[in-house]
């Protein structure tokens, strides 16, 4: 969709997606994917060599936007480096560099290339290390791999150390990237569609992969919060372990995030103006959820999954619908979902197609993983 909240904005309110047929790598599918075009050209500092991989170029291009930097360094000298903590989330990491060593293995011995560092670049810590280390920042650092709710875990992560005393400010958000493993993974278990993804579309019939880098500094709220700051009011965490890959059939997990979300925020459904839903195109997964919004919501609150327009960034997904749910609130935009031609008549919830200009107060954004791990973030506007 474009790099930095401008782009992302733009594209927003234009319903222009970043899918495309799949050219990545020597991937042979019949899909389309939200590929981020330049991270192969991205060179990391060489006092950050160690960690260079396609999820770290990724993440540094996300830094990189919007004055981020800037703002993290501003708040390392307000509260002390130790008191900045990172909280990232990922689902695959560097993966795809561990793909491409076996690529390169000693034919003879099996060995992988002596210049392939496992532990810099695959681990799941890569990433939240390598942040810490750029932003020149000294706090606890936290990677949260729990699928597709990584990135919106993390902001409850954070949240808790915050309350704990033992941090003042956070960076947190979401890094993940294409790599032939997921891809492939997933077109193993029959969840890849053939054309782009339509959420909640009567004729959805599976996911499109994306991948992407999303970053916010969270920060404790003033006693008088400025009008139009974007202020995280509550979140909701739940585990129904119903399934491995399929979601409970009622939204029961779903459900109980939510409602978690709204007590946490001490609000009631009635408040919510919009919910970004987690919306993958799936059959089951988009069922599940519009069950377990309805037994919440009327059905009159305005709903809409931004996949259609980023594809399914998996472990990044929290993390890039929070910016679109602050993004929301800024700028009076309910996003439209794309590709969904005929919203799904069996699903009951007020799906948008076309965007809305409204002025929303408070916003829910879903995000539901594998083995049934769920977050909801609860979003206001002050002012």
């Amino acid at each position: 969709m474009g790099r930095g909240l401008a782009q992302t904005l733009d594209a927003l309110r234009a319903q222009r997606g970043g899918l495309a047929p799949c050219r990545f790598d020597t991937v042979d599918l019949p899909t389309f994917v939200g590929e981020v075009q330049g991270v192969d050209e991205v060179v990391l500092p060489a006092p950050w060599a160690a960690f260079d991989c396609r999820n770290n170029r990724l993440a540094l291009l996300g830094l990189r936007q919007d004055g981020f930097e800037a703002a993290a360094a501003a708040a390392a000298e307000r509260h002390g480096a130790q008191r900045v903590g990172v909280f990232i989330g990922t689902s695959t990491s560097g993966i795809l560099q561990t793909e491409l060593a076996y690529r390169r293995r000693d034919p003879h011995s099996g060995a992988l290339p002596a210049d392939f560092h496992y532990n810099t670049t695959h681990n799941t810590f890569s990433v939240a290390d390598f942040t810490r280390q750029y932003l020149g920042l000294a706090g606890p650092a936290v990677v949260v791999s729990s699928a597709c709710s990584s990135s919106a875990k993390v902001f409850a992560s954070a949240q808790r150390m915050m309350r704990a005393g033992l941090i003042d400010a956070a960076v947190v958000g979401g890094v993940d990237s294409l790599c032939l493993t997921t891809l492939y993974g997933f077109n193993s278990l029959g969840l890849i569609s053939g054309q782009a993804c339509r959420p909640f579309d009567a004729g959805r019939d599976g996911i499109s992969i994306g991948e992407a880098a999303a970053f916010a500094l969270l920060e404790r709220a003033p006693a008088r919060p400025r009008p139009g700051d974007v202020l995280l009011l509550g979140v909701g965490e739940s585990s129904d372990a119903h399934h491995m890959s399929s979601p409970h059939p009622e939204g029961l997990g779903a459900r109980l995030a939510m409602e978690q979300a709204l007590a946490a925020a001490g609000l009631g459904a009635a408040d919510i103006d919009y919910i970004n839903l987690h919306g993958t195109a799936t059959p089951s997964n988009d069922a599940a959820e519009a069950k377990a919004v309805a037994a919440l919501f009327s059905a009159g609150v305005p709903c809409s999954s931004t996949k259609g327009a980023t594809g399914h960034t998996l472990g990044a997904a929290g993390g890039l619908e929070a910016v679109v749910c602050a993004l929301a609130l800024q700028h009076g935009l309910l996003p439209g979902g794309l590709n969904t031609r005929t919203p799904d008549p069996a699903l009951p919830v007020h799906y948008l197609v076309d965007n809305q200009q409204a002025a929303p107060r408070h916003v829910l954004s879903n995000s539901f993983g594998f083995g049934g791990t769920n977050c909801s973030l609860l979003l206001g506007r002050a002012g």
